[in-house]
């Protein structure tokens, strides 16, 4: 047998175990209605629940809008080098998940953000990033297609949980990985894609993108 290091190694912290442990708290399943229960309706965005998108799947999934206590959940990913050696060839991917049912003063907090995976291995994952995601993505799509039951310690009822994945967050290079979208070369951006402007640079393998004053508004003292 060949012995050497491991070229991959994934932890998975599964979150269905997780979800249930803060329903069975009275304060967290109590807090997990805020958005629905205890939040100030004054047209002011101070939190997602405030944003077009929350209100537009309220719309579109009026089932899933109904029960306050389905879950909607931010997925957060990024490499880092545990060691502070920038010459270091080890890598570590984190994914952890944001629950917003919260409040803004509680969803941040290090106890709501749930850490679900850590990729360890010489490299980054790259584009094969979703093999390893693939246990946290089955478990996402048991909780949007048929929940899971779950003990409400605040109603003392038994319910069927459903979640949704509402966003991720990533820098640019992640954003590559998780969505399978070139950010490299002359259609770098997302939105413009066909249209994105940028000037390859004569003497250098270098492309430099302009023109993003074009977003603001015709009067804003940037765009001259």
């Amino acid at each position: 047998m060949k012995k050497g290091l491991l070229a991959k190694v994934l932890w998975y912290l599964l979150i269905i175990p997780q979800l249930r442990r803060f329903f069975a708290n009275v304060n967290d399943a109590k807090n997990l209605t805020w958005h629905a229960n205890g939040r100030k309706c004054d047209g002011l965005l101070r939190h997602v629940v405030d944003s077009p998108q929350w209100k537009k799947i309220d719309t579109l999934y009026p089932e899933f809008g109904s029960d306050p206590r389905n879950l909607r959940l931010g997925l957060a990913t990024d490499g880092m080098n545990p060691y502070g050696n920038l010459s270091s060839k080890h890598s570590s991917w984190s994914v952890f998940i944001i629950i917003y049912n919260f409040s803004y003063w509680l969803c941040m907090k290090r106890k709501y953000v749930m850490f679900s995976m850590m990729i360890s291995g010489l490299r980054q994952p790259e584009n094969y990033i979703d093999v390893y995601l693939s246990p946290l993505i089955k478990d996402l799509r048991l909780l949007w297609n048929d929940g899971v039951e779950v003990f409400d310690a605040y109603e003392k009822v038994n319910f069927n949980l459903r979640a949704l994945l509402f966003c991720t967050i990533n820098d640019f290079p992640a954003y590559e990985n998780l969505n399978g979208y070139s950010v490299k070369g002359h259609h770098a951006c997302p939105i413009c894609e066909e249209n994105t402007s940028y000037h390859q640079l004569k003497y250098e393998r270098k492309t430099c993108y302009i023109d993003h004053q074009k977003f603001l508004q015709g009067n804003h003292p940037y765009r001259s």
